[in-house]
Order: structure tokens, then C-alpha cells, then sequence
């Protein structure tokens, strides 16, 4: 699956190719910490506990190391 080619940078909103670089979503390290930032401060949260049903459509996945790490080739 690839990305779409133009994204906004979810701090900034400036469009972009952001997932091309090495901050992608974010257009910039700048924009990273400053979404980081905001996670810290608790402007940004979690609405609501993680349950079991919203795991229900994961159940299928294989088994592996390589689901945490998407840019790893499968062996």
C-alpha cells in the first residue's frame, strides 16, 4: 500500500510529501516535538480505555516481530 504523495503536517498544516522524510507525518523535527509537546502537556489524549472488541480485527494477524516494525522486509 503505498502513502498518498501530499499530506498536511498535523502541527503546522503545511502540505507536503512528509512521510518521504524522516519526520513524516511531520514536515519537521520542529513540528514533531512541538505535537510531542502536546501529548506531554495533555492536550492531546486518549478518549477513552483501549477494550478488547476494539483489538477484534487484529485477531487474524500472524504472529512476529516484523508487525512492529513496517519499513522491516518479512523473512
Amino acid at each position: 500500500m503505498s502513502s498518498p504523495s501530499k499530506v498536511r503536517c498535523p502541527t503546522c498544516r503545511k502540505t507536503g510529501d512528509w512521510f518521504a522524510g524522516k519526520f513524516g507525518p511531520f514536515c519537521s523535527q520542529r513540528c514533531r516535538l512541538v505535537d510531542l509537546g502536546q501529548w506531554f502537556n495533555e492536550e492531546h489524549r486518549v478518549s477513552e480505555p483501549l477494550r478488547p472488541e476494539h483489538f477484534a480485527k487484529y485477531e487474524d494477524l500472524p504472529p512476529g516481530a516484523h508487525l512492529d516494525r513496517p519499513d522491516a522486509e518479512e523473512t
